[in-house]
């Protein structure tokens, strides 16, 4: 508290301005040189999402690695809360068919989207998980009724195209992978406005604990009802405590912290980026690499959130 005062008053005994250029031209590059950098860590861990899928693929079901992938998310975080004293039991008790709604709509995506993965190349996969910008525009239209002026809807029909463009292909594997992305997708942003609308005044780490926690539950339902779930040998072990660890722990880290230094709109826009390098690492490490279909549906896709993005801001 008593900082900025007397940082204000040495300002004001400063008789020199151009010390006091020199102080603000050091600390917005600082600032700056954070932001890149954390940008550039939340690009590169977000979109490792589908390439980590792709990952454990050979090595454990996708409903197991999951479940596997989100347990260890759960432990790790749930820790950092219980030793920082800021896990409370009130709102699991107060809040549980909200929780409970949250994990099943959160597990019910996340098998979807490691199931793809097995149909669909890591690249095209990323592009089309775009299309949940846009499912969240249509929700917020018909559950909140909010309207879209002329360009929102110019850019989400045009990524809806782009989404229908990916998933056309009759007959082939491609196909069901894209239907399961944009199921996933659905999925997400469906979790996304229930959190929006009736979650949004809850401590961080409480929410964030019980919705790794119920999500958890509900995926170890899933494993054990479908017969998936066994238990991981060793290498296995380690590639799953990496996955959890960053692409949801770290990666939900600097999304929330990326995002309260950004207007929302900005920060989705520049999260465009992610598929592209999801596309370079999933040519570097499987050889594969997207279609002319699947890229020119996808730009589709990416152009429809810029423009939808750069109309709400």
């Amino acid at each position: 508290m008593s900082e900025k005062p007397e940082g204000a008053v040495a300002e004001k005994v400063s008789v020199d301005p151009a010390i006091r250029r020199a102080k603000r031209g050091f600390h917005t590059e600082a600032w700056s040189s954070q932001t890149y950098a954390l940008f550039t860590a939340l690009l590169l861990v977000d979109s490792f999402h589908y390439i980590f899928a792709r990952l454990l693929l050979p090595h454990i079901h996708p409903t197991a690695s999951a479940f596997f992938v989100l347990a260890v998310a759960t432990v790790e975080v749930a820790v950092f809360a219980g030793a920082q004293r800021q896990l409370h039991w009130q709102p699991v008790r107060s809040r549980f068919w909200f929780f409970a709604s949250v994990g099943f709509l959160i597990a019910a995506a996340t098998v979807l989207s490691y199931s793809a993965v097995a149909f669909i190349d890591p690249g095209t996969a990323s592009m089309l998980g775009k299309t949940g910008i846009i499912f969240g525009l249509l929700l917020s239209v018909f559950w909140l009724r909010e309207r879209l002026n002329r360009m929102q809807s110019a850019g989400a029909v045009l990524a809806v195209a782009g989404a229908l463009v990916i998933s056309y292909h009759p007959g082939a594997v491609v196909q069901w992978g894209a239907l399961l992305i944009l199921a996933s997708t659905l999925l997400y942003a469906l979790h996304t406005a229930v959190v929006k609308r009736w979650g949004s005044d809850m401590p961080f780490l409480d929410f964030f604990v019980y919705r790794l926690l119920f999500t958890s539950l509900f995926l170890f339902f899933f494993a054990a009802g479908s017969g998936h779930l066994v238990w991981p040998d060793t290498p296995t072990w380690l590639l799953l405590l990496l996955v959890g660890s960053v692409d949801v722990v770290i990666s939900r880290a600097l999304y929330y912290q990326t995002l309260r230094m950004f207007p929302m709109s900005i920060h989705t826009i520049i999260l465009t980026l992610s598929p592209v390098v999801a596309i370079a690492v999933s040519l570097l490490l499987f050889g594969t690499f997207p279609g002319v279909q699947e890229l020119i549906g996808g730009g589709m896709v990416l152009a429809g959130v810029v423009i939808v993005n750069r109309a709400r801001a």
